[in-house]
């Protein structure tokens, strides 16, 4: 029987686009018809750079050019930077499951689950980019989510608390505001894509929620002052607002934790 994690390996590793779908699909399938071990690999690698095409080319953020939505090239520009991060979302998802390999059966399900889920966000919005005349590749993109995974790699504790409760949960703030955007442009399509994403990551942040509690509750560790003590440690920049309080309490956000995100967006207001 194959392991689990070999498989996952091979799709996480997999560069072509239509390929990695297809062997994601072929790996759940094999999952939930019990023809998968959960018997660990010889060595886990470390993965610097994960399996994409060529294209996009990747570059500082800061380096990504400013085009207005309004124009044909920006309105591109913004679902390909979705893409982008959809794509990532995959492989961030992969890894989770490929570089933990001594953790709970049900944590496994969910991070095959939250991958799905992401691969099925990638495809519809890659299609309604295709509609707007462009292919994913076609506008550069950053690598931010993929160099906070591999600083996270030593520690699923770290990479709960960082990719899905930090990075991933700004999704959830920014959302609202690209759907507002797309609205004003009249981009129906897109709008019904970003309200699909919306509620999906809401369900992939609380995945992430749940097992930082989980390893909190192992390690006797106080769930609140080790989020905070990790976000200090590993977020680059400043955690500013605003933050959608209701989509991160759905995600499983403490109230202690929603109190402290208020103080940050206060302060950040009124420094």
């Amino acid at each position: 029987m194959a392991s689990l994690f070999s498989v996952t390996l091979d799709c996480l590793l997999e560069k072509d686009l239509n390929e990695k779908v297809r062997k994601l699909s072929a790996l759940q399938q094999a999952w939930t018809e019990d023809q998968l071990s959960l018997q660990p690999t010889d060595t886990i690698i470390r993965i610097p750079d994960p399996g994409r095409p060529d294209k996009p080319a990747l570059v500082p953020p800061r380096q990504l050019p400013k085009r207005r939505l309004g124009t044909r090239a920006g309105h591109g520009a913004l679902m390909h930077a979705i893409a982008h991060i959809e794509f990532n979302a995959v492989n961030l998802a992969l890894d989770a499951v490929y570089r933990f390999q001594d953790m709970p059966r049900d944590y496994y399900f969910e991070w095959l689950g939250v991958a799905c889920e992401e691969a099925y966000h990638f495809q519809i919005v890659r299609e309604h980019l295709n509609s707007l005349g462009y292919e994913y590749g076609d506008f550069p993109a950053h690598n931010g989510l993929w160099l906070t995974t591999y600083e996270t790699d030593h520690d699923p504790l770290v990479r709960m608390a960082m990719v899905p409760r930090t990075l991933e949960a700004r999704g959830l703030d920014v959302t609202p505001g690209m759907i507002h955007k797309l609205r004003a442009i009249g981009d129906k399509r897109g709008v019904e894509i970003l309200k699909i994403l919306l509620r999906d990551e809401i369900g992939h942040v609380a995945v992430g929620t749940r097992w930082f509690r989980y390893l909190c509750a192992q390690r006797g560790l106080n769930p609140f002052e080790t989020f905070q003590r990790i976000v200090d440690e590993y977020f680059h920049g400043n955690l500013a607002g605003p933050f959608n309080y209701e989509a991160r309490r759905e995600a499983g956000f403490s109230e202690e934790e929603i109190a402290w995100l208020k103080q940050i967006e206060a302060e950040t207001l009124n420094p």
